[in-house]
């Protein structure tokens, strides 16, 4: 008897013991990508010169705003050409030379500056079209972009040119919302959490490639392939350390949804404690020449995030009709019960979603990063795309897989589609009005089916 008490308290406390083990690692791994992340992002710069002895260095000045581009004539790179910042007045607030590749920075105040290019420091043969009127502000990505050669007029692209641009520009990021979203939905249809927390995995998925990219040295392809694998962990952790023990006892799904809001604001600050509370750019891809094939113009950058996406997604779609786990994963989402009863192990199906659904999220990030921020990483990136993947997945059908595809491409349109009659800034608050509207019309979504309750 005693031998049998024994073993049980042995099983009995094994759960914990792997619990703690699952902590430290998730712990470890937290520390390690943020922490890397946190040293890079300071982006620390050598002291200035002190001059000779009995002089007083002037500080550099601080609460500038970094403004970036590439100059870029028909495919080649200028290098050595002077670009100054100008204010109302006309006086130069910043001034600075493109490096090789073409690339500049500078850092002023916010407010409305003029970018112009000294012509003596152009080769010759080139010409820029005109100056170039920006409005900088804090935390948002500030580019500026020089036109070279033959000044065209507006006429030069069409207004049906125009539309089809963005119909195809929609489209590339109604996809990377889907491929986030996807994972988003099948959360939800198998353990019918609403999991606010998503869009962090989103946002730790591009952290993640930007600290193995910059911070490692790793090419982006293989520094999103580690990326991946780290949204996967992290998804895992998820389960195991919160949501599996909530699942055990019994606790409802409100207090679970509040326990995500808690779990999304705890990871979107710490994020912002060991990155970044601002921008920062990945190492590659950072400056696209844009390919035209007649009224269709894409940089290739945007082009790949349209392939790969589309490739994911029809993977997703193979794996859920063609494999036995994409079957149960349907069943646990159908029945929970009844696939129980089955004898389908419902908790393996939930931890290989969680599995699935952060390496979905990271991906997304990568590609959100690449081709709507400019290549770049912000620390509240998933939460600006949280909205728009609710709004796609409501659209489309809680709980549906090709529900949540469908809806995500069409709230991408919806919102790219919108930048032709307001202001770029405000594209976002279609995804709002379109999470509205479904809901009052048809809150089942277009794939749903209507459910009776009580």
């Amino acid at each position: 008897m005693a031998s049998t008490v024994r073993c049980r308290r042995g099983w009995a406390s094994r759960p914990r013991r792997l619990a703690r083990i699952a902590l430290l690692v998730f712990a470890a791994l937290i520390t390690v990508l943020l922490g890397a992340g946190s040293a890079v992002a300071q982006d620390p710069s050598p002291p200035p010169d002190s001059g000779p002895p009995g002089t007083t260095a002037e500080p550099a000045p601080t609460g500038g705003v970094p403004v970036t581009g590439t100059l870029n004539d028909a495919g080649d790179r200028l290098s050595g050409v002077t670009v100054r910042a100008l204010d109302a007045s006309g006086d130069t607030i910043a001034e600075t030379e493109s490096v090789e590749g073409g690339r500049w920075e500078l850092t002023v105040p916010p407010g409305t500056y003029t970018f112009s290019i000294d012509p003596d420091t152009l080769p010759d043969g080139v010409d820029v079209q005109a100056d170039v009127t920006r409005d900088v502000v804090d935390g948002r990505v500030n580019t500026v972009i020089f036109s070279f050669g033959e000044a065209r007029t507006g006429s030069a692209v069409s207004a049906g040119e125009t539309l089809l641009r963005t119909v195809i520009d929609g489209i590339r990021f109604g996809l990377i919302i889907a491929i986030a979203g996807v994972g988003l939905s099948l959360i939800f249809g198998t353990t019918g959490l609403t999991n606010f927390a998503h869009g962090e995995l989103v946002t730790l998925g591009a952290v993640a490639a930007w600290v193995f990219n910059v911070s490692f040295g790793i090419q982006l392809i293989p520094a999103t392939v580690l990326a991946i694998v780290t949204g996967v962990i992290i998804g895992l952790l998820n389960n195991a350390l919160i949501w599996a023990p909530l699942r055990r006892r019994h606790t409802g799904l409100i207090a679970q949804l509040v326990v995500s809001i808690g779990v999304a604001i705890c990871l979107r600050y710490l994020i912002l404690i060991f990155f970044s509370d601002r921008t920062q750019p990945l190492a590659d891809y950072q400056a696209q020449q844009q390919m035209q094939w007649g009224p269709v113009a894409i940089t290739p950058v945007n082009l790949a995030c349209i392939v790969i996406s589309l490739v994911v997604l029809v993977g997703v779609a193979v794996l859920l009709q063609r494999t036995r786990i994409g079957k149960a994963m349907r069943a646990v989402a159908d029945n929970r019960d009844l696939a129980a009863s089955s004898g389908i192990d419902v908790e393996k199906v939930v931890r290989f979603v969680w599995g699935l659904g952060g390496g979905l999220a990271a991906l997304g990030g990568v590609l959100f990063g690449l081709s709507e921020l400019g290549a770049r990483v912000q620390w509240e990136m998933g939460f600006k795309l949280l909205l728009l993947m609710f709004a796609g997945i409501i659209l489309g059908g809680l709980g549906t897989a090709y529900g949540a595809l469908l809806g995500c491409v069409i709230v991408g349109l919806l919102v790219q589609l919108s930048t032709l009659v307001i202001d770029p800034d405000l594209k976002y608050i279609g995804g709002l009005l379109v999470l509205i509207v479904i809901l009052v019309i048809r809150p089942q979504g277009i794939l749903g089916s209507r459910a009776r309750i009580g």
